[in-house]
């Protein structure tokens, strides 16, 4: 589908958005489940929010593994193509990262990033293991 530039910039923009919302999820999301965890907020064992997290890291790592670039990032990118904007070559995460770190990295060390993360994810569910709401009972 081939757009105008004014609504495939917007909508670049709006996918950018929600990508960013997504990073902040998986990362703040983790932060408070831990902390959390230790101070005793029951919200950070709602099922499914954890289960919504636990996979999107999942699909994160996965696709560094499998070295794909995040759907997103591949709409956005083609969308400021469309808009005549310039668009970056890498990963959402990979530029972002390394503008605000002020140098490249190789792909190999978000690879490592991204299932380090994963891992946590995953141990956190053994530290702050989420509950399920039975039928019938209070919240």
């Amino acid at each position: 589908m081939t757009l105008a530039p004014a609504p495939a910039a917007l909508l670049a923009d709006a996918i950018l958005a929600t990508h960013v919302g997504i990073v902040v999820f998986v990362v703040v999301g983790e932060a408070l489940f831990l902390a959390g965890g230790v101070r005793g907020w029951r919200w950070v064992r709602h099922f499914g929010l954890r289960v919504t997290h636990l996979v999107t890291m999942a699909v994160i790592a996965l696709q560094a593994w499998l070295g794909a670039l995040c759907p997103l990032t591949v709409w956005e990118r083609s969308l400021r193509r469309q808009a005549g904007q310039a668009a970056y070559r890498e990963s959402f995460i990979e530029h972002w990262l390394s503008r605000a770190l002020y140098f490249e990295l190789p792909w190999w060390v978000f690879v490592a990033a991204y299932t380090g993360f994963a891992g946590l994810v995953v141990l956190t569910w053994r530290w702050v293991p989420p509950r399920r709401v039975r039928a019938g009972a209070r919240r």
